[in-house]
């Protein structure tokens, strides 16, 4: 479910207009996040560590309403609830795109998501399909192999992407403490810095709710 925004009346629109005008309307943000906890409990219990914190990931997405603001055809609408689009790695070294449905239980959401991840797995090229286009989602990806402190993104610079981007790199250890990278990209006509700093604090916090 979507609820259409009064542009009008809305506190961001000399916000939107502004950067929605900007050839590249996109701002991005890198922090490491701690995930010590989460990741000994993802390999005491043989939980999947990336399915864990994709699952907190959208717990946190969804607690940020900016997050879940959308551009659709020069209005903007916010989403109830959002989900992901993530990329797959096959044995081979590809990917494909696969779409995964939040659910707020863990075991309900590993089960669905594992279904959508082994038809990615199982076959071949982008899959790239109708349900890779919607807009109640991320742009996921996760990069285990490289503690990134920058990235980029390719896109079409033609107005109609608005879905944040979140990437997760490499757990290294900082200060004693397990860390990854987390990058978000986000329309800033629709979110700003202190927006994905609610995100980081968000996710953060869900990483420790252990299930």
């Amino acid at each position: 479910m979507k609820t259409l925004i009064d542009i009008s009346s809305w506190k961001r629109r000399e916000h939107f207009a502004f950067f929605s005008g900007l050839h590249e309307p996109f701002h991005g943000i890198v922090a490491d996040i701690p995930c010590t906890q989460a990741r000994q409990f993802c390999r005491d219990n043989q939980i999947s560590f990336f399915l864990f914190y994709l699952h907190r990931c959208l717990a946190a997405i969804n607690q940020i309403p900016e997050l879940r603001y959308r551009v659709q055809q020069e209005q903007v609408v916010l989403y109830q609830q959002i989900h992901a689009n993530a990329t797959i790695g096959r044995a081979d070294h590809s990917f494909g795109f696969c779409p995964i449905d939040y659910q707020p239980a863990f075991s309900a959401f590993c089960e669905q998501a594992e279904l959508s991840m082994a038809r990615v797995k199982n076959s071949e090229g982008l899959c790239f399909t109708q349900e890779c286009q919607r807009d109640d989602v991320i742009h996921f990806s996760a990069m285990p192999w490289i503690a990134f402190n920058g990235i980029t993104h390719a896109r079409h610079h033609d107005g109609k992407d608005s879905a944040p981007k979140v990437s997760v790199g490499k757990c290294v250890e900082k200060n004693g403490e397990l860390v990854f990278p987390v990058a978000v990209f986000a329309h800033h006509g629709l979110a700003d810095a202190y927006h994905i700093h609610q995100f980081f604090d968000a996710f953060t916090e869900q990483l420790r709710q252990l299930p």
